[in-house]
């Protein structure tokens, strides 16, 4: 019986780009999951202001506790979504920053100085605005809270625009929003920390020791670093350090090595499609997706198994309990100079800063905008950095124990993104050259 031919080896060029390309995949699932966190913001939103508004609050109060033993941890519903899965997503997010800063777009200064320039700005500018509006305590403490970045909606809305986006674009929003995360992060950990013991500090900081040892020593079991993370997060709650500051210190720890580079994995193919055996496929079939497996690096593994239910799971259920601002009597006590600082700080600081940070940065020869993004873009981009929403309410939560003040800062943040999500789609839908259809071919006059 005739051997069937043997399937060709992917080109290396083509198994490096599998491999160690996840960047158009991460956009693809962050845009579909803005769809999935409006539905919840609105829904949270809709139901806060109905007659059944008392049983959306009462959810949020139902109090839930975990114990062994004599020991035990209670705390209401609500503050289990801000602190222990909201540290899943911040796990999620060192894992960006860690993957983008090795081999990503934020890989080498004469990548990451667009986007780090741009992300300053943004921070920078809008912290002022809000400032400027709230000058004194306690409403000064909220400055950080129009600082945020949300990556899935503002790339759910870029998304809308369709091929218009250069990928060059996309990737320049991505890589702002990921060193905007990080600019939140130190905000968080240095800011909005509260009482703080050392003791539980210091401990927090031995179970990370030990995290960063296993994934030095090769370690990527992925079980292992959430038990380890379970006991660090916990050490770091009680510490009064922001308990998501956890999940990006652990993140570090997953190491990026990959098991299998690049040529062991052509030549492990290579000897597979040269043994003849192809008759039993489905074998053949498993084996090569043992190998590809094989071939990423545990955070990889952990980003990808990680992502999808973090989009579609852990943040609509932030939206859902903390998008539900009741406006009462038409809204009126929800104005307030706190509302105003938010709602300006991320509609016109984000651009502002952003947009004029870059130009700037071009114009002394610190940096260079690549093919494909113009000042336009830039703007553009910058609109679409104002949807705060997910990381501006986190930050709001923490800044604003007071409920009225909270409210007001909710309010600020929901009607700036609406905005600046309707302004930053209309902006670039009109600044964006239209693709030309395939079947259109310049004439030799354009050509001239």
């Amino acid at each position: 019986m005739a051997k069937k031919p043997l399937p060709p080896v992917p080109p290396r060029s083509l198994l490096v780009a599998r491999l160690l390309s996840p960047v158009q995949h991460f956009i693809r699932t962050e845009s579909a999951s803005g769809v999935v966190l409006i539905g919840a913001a609105l829904i949270a939103f809709a139901w806060a202001n109905s007659p059944w508004a008392a049983h959306y609050f009462a959810i949020l109060d139902i109090p839930v506790a975990v114990g062994a033993g004599g020991w035990s941890l209670e705390k209401p519903l609500l503050l289990w979504v801000n602190d222990l899965l909201m540290a899943v997503f911040f796990f999620l997010v060192g894992l960006e920053i860690k993957r983008e800063c090795m081999v990503g777009e934020l890989a080498g200064w004469h990548k990451a100085s667009l986007p780090v320039v741009g992300a300053l700005g943004g921070m920078v500018v809008p912290a002022l605005i809000y400032v400027a509006f709230n000058p004194s305590e306690p409403a000064v403490r909220g400055w950080g809270v129009p600082m945020a970045t949300d990556i899935a909606f503002a790339l759910g809305v870029l998304a809308l625009l369709g091929d218009r986006v250069s990928l060059s674009l996309k990737v320049f929003l991505l890589a702002l929003a990921i060193v905007d995360d990080l600019g939140s992060v130190l905000v968080i950990a240095l800011f909005y920390a509260e009482d703080l013991s050392t003791g539980y500090l210091l401990l927090s900081f031995l179970v990370w020791a030990g995290a960063l040892a296993y994934g030095r020593f090769g370690g990527g079991k992925a079980f292992v670093f959430a038990l380890i993370g379970l006991l660090m997060w916990y050490f770091m709650l009680k510490s009064g350090v922001h308990a998501t500051i956890e999940g990006v210190l652990m993140a570090l720890a997953v190491p990026l090595r990959h098991q299998t580079g690049p040529q062991q994995l052509q030549q492990e193919l290579r000897l597979l499609t040269t043994r003849g055996d192809f008759e039993q496929v489905e074998a053949v079939i498993e084996h090569v997706e043992d190998v590809l497996e094989r071939a990423h690096s545990p955070l990889h593994r952990i980003e990808h198994a990680l992502a999808p239910w973090t989009a579609f799971v852990i943040m609509p259920v932030f939206a859902f309990f903390n998008a539900g601002v009741a406006l009462g009597d038409s809204g009126t006590g929800l104005i307030s100079t706190i509302s105003i600082g938010a709602f300006a700080g991320l509609l016109l600081g984000k651009p502002i800063g952003v947009a004029g940070f870059v130009v700037l940065a071009v114009k002394t020869g610190l940096t260079r905008l690549p093919e494909g993004i113009s000042l336009q873009g830039l703007i553009g981009v910058g609109l679409l950095a104002g949807i705060g929403f997910t990381m501006s309410l986190f930050i709001a939560s923490l800044a604003f124990p007071d409920a009225g003040m909270l409210a007001q800062a909710k309010m600020g943040v929901l009607c700036a993104s609406v905005v600046a999500a309707l302004a930053g789609l209309a902006f670039l839908h009109r600044a964006l050259p239209r693709p030309r259809p395939a079947s259109v071919r310049p004439s030799r006059a354009d050509a001239v």
